[in-house]
């Protein structure tokens, strides 16, 4: 019973999620498990603050529009480093520093919430001494070209749209700590 279960759950899975284990995420300044680089690294811990250059590869088809999100889990409570979505669906990857908000080098009329830190757009790793944190580097492909969200929306629901029209994800994790 257990087996034939499993295979209709497979059989009834959408295709778009078939096609999703092709999306990538990756940087060529970033490599997987290694440090960010200090030019990445927020500006209070001697960094350049600059948000890192990501491409990503084979978004599954449907896909309208991009999100991209950097977190610590590793911060009490988890902190937000990186929440940027309107992103259109012919870019194929962000240009270093694209976490700037009106400095053009994000694409299209991509918007970028505040962090935790309180500044719009990117800002980089800044962990207390000790042990170096994760940070989480998400793309997210979506449903929809636009999110339809008011200039001040929250965070929270922010993150629920995207996880809402999320056709797929893919990740890249580096770590810093100092």
């Amino acid at each position: 019973m257990r087996r034939t279960l499993f295979w209709l759950c497979l059989s009834l899975a959408p295709a778009a999620a078939i096609a999703a284990q092709g999306f990538t995420l990756e940087s060529p300044t970033l490599s997987a498990g290694a440090s960010m680089p200090l030019a990445n690294v927020y500006s209070q811990c001697g960094g350049g603050n600059v948000s890192p250059s990501l491409q990503w590869h084979d978004p599954p088809a449907g896909t309208q529009s991009f999100a991209v999100t950097m977190f610590d889990p590793d911060a009490a409570g988890g902190f937000w480093h990186w929440i940027i979505f309107e992103i259109p669906v012919g870019a194929h990857g962000l240009n270093a520093d694209a976490g700037a908000p009106r400095s053009g080098n994000a694409p299209g009329d991509a918007a970028q919430l505040p962090n935790d830190f309180g500044n719009h757009g990117y800002s980089g790793p800044c962990p207390p001494a000790g042990k170096p944190h994760h940070y989480v580097i998400t793309v997210y492909a979506l449903d929809v070209p636009e999110l339809g969200l008011a200039a001040h929306v929250s965070r929270k629901d922010a993150l629920a749209g995207i996880e809402k029209h999320a056709l797929a994800k893919a990740t890249l994790t580096v770590v810093w700590g100092h």
